[in-house]
C-alpha cells in the first residue's frame, strides 16, 4: 500500500451498515399512511390539532409542510412556497395556516400548520419571540405580517383578542438544519420553549437537511451513521433542553422529482407523534 493512502476499516463499515442510531419499521409506509388517514381528535370541540413550526431562517419549516403534503398526496406538490434563498433573511413573512387536503371534494386532514417568520441572529431581525408567544395562545390572526422592530400588541391589527379552543397551539415543533445555533437564536428558543412550558404544550424538535450533512444518507438510508447522529441528537437536547426521544431526524423533499419511502417513513413518523401529542394536549384542554 502507498504511503499516505488512507485504508478503509472494513469493521467500521459493517457497524455503521449493521447498528442504525434508531430502530425504524421501514415496511411500515402504509400503516403509517392509514394512521394519518384515520385519525381524529379526541376533542370534539377542536376542529384540528395545529402544529406550529419554529425555528431559525433557513432551517426547512416551509420545506417539511411540502414534504408532509408529497407525503399525504403521495406525489411531488407545492403547497407551502419554500425558499432556495442562500440570504440570512425570512422568506416567509405571515403568520400563515396551512391545510392539507384529503381524499374527497372539500375535506382536508383535521390537523393544521402555522408557519412563521423565521428566528435571526440580533434584534430587529426575524419573528419577535413575543409574538411567538402570543401564537402560541392563539392571538395572532391568519394573514398577520410580523414586523421584526415591534412585536403585535393588544388591540393591533391581527391581534385575535377572544381566541377559540381551535386558535390555540396544540404542539409546538422546533425545526433546525444545523447543531452549532448562535447565541442569540438559542436564547430565543430557550424563551419560546419555557412559554411552552408554562402553558403546557408538548414540544418536538425536527432536524432536517440530514442528507446534506452525513455523507452516508443517500445511499445508505435506512442506517444512520450512529455516532454522528448520536452525537448530533445529543448536542440539540442539551442545547435545547429537550429529551432525545422528542428529537427527530427527517430529511424534507427538495430536489426529488419522485416521492421515495424512505424519505416518507421519517415525515410519516414525525407527523405521527406530532398529531398524538397535539391529541394529548387538545384532549385535556379546557375550552
Amino acid at each position: 500500500m502507498t504511503q499516505g493512502t488512507s485504508q478503509v476499516d472494513p469493521e467500521k463499515i459493517l457497524q455503521v451498515l449493521t447498528t442504525p442510531w434508531r430502530e425504524t419499521s421501514w415496511g411500515n409506509k402504509q400503516e403509517l399512511l392509514q394512521y394519518v388517514k384515520n385519525f381524529q381528535p379526541q376533542n370534539e370541540e377542536i376542529k384540528a390539532i395545529r402544529v406550529l413550526l419554529c425555528g431559525p431562517t433557513g432551517a426547512g419549516k416551509s420545506s417539511f409542510i411540502n414534504s408532509v403534503n408529497n407525503v399525504l398526496q403521495e406525489k411531488m406538490t407545492n403547497k407551502a412556497l419554500a425558499s432556495n434563498l442562500t440570504s440570512d433573511q425570512s422568506f416567509t413573512k405571515k403568520y400563515q395556516t396551512y391545510k392539507i387536503k384529503k381524499e374527497g371534494r372539500g375535506n382536508f386532514y383535521p390537523f393544521v400548520f402555522n408557519d412563521i417568520m423565521g428566528l435571526e441572529d440580533g434584534d430587529g431581525r426575524g419573528v419577535r419571540t413575543d409574538d411567538i408567544k402570543l401564537a402560541l395562545k392563539g392571538h395572532v390572526k391568519d394573514g398577520y405580517k410580523f414586523n421584526p422592530l415591534s412585536s403585535l400588541s393588544d388591540g393591533g391589527l391581527g391581534y385575535n383578542s377572544s381566541p377559540s379552543i381551535s386558535d390555540r397551539v396544540n404542539v409546538l415543533v422546533y425545526i433546525h438544519s444545523k447543531v452549532q445555533m448562535k447565541p442569540s437564536i438559542l436564547q430565543k428558543m430557550r424563551e419560546i420553549r419555557e412559554a411552552a412550558n408554562e402553558l403546557g404544550i408538548p414540544q418536538l424538535a425536527i432536524l432536517t437537511h440530514i442528507d446534506v450533512k452525513y455523507s452516508f444518507i443517500e445511499k445508505l438510508f435506512r442506517n444512520i451513521n450512529r455516532e454522528n447522529i448520536e452525537a448530533t441528537i445529543g448536542d440539540f437536547s442539551s442545547s435545547l433542553r429537550i429529551p432525545v426521544n422528542h428529537i427527530l431526524p427527517v430529511k424534507n423533499y427538495s430536489h426529488e422529482i419522485q416521492i421515495n419511502s424512505n424519505v416518507d417513513i421519517l415525515i410519516l413518523n414525525a407527523l405521527k407523534m406530532m398529531i398524538d401529542f397535539g391529541d394529548a394536549y387538545a384532549k385535556n384542554s379546557g375550552s
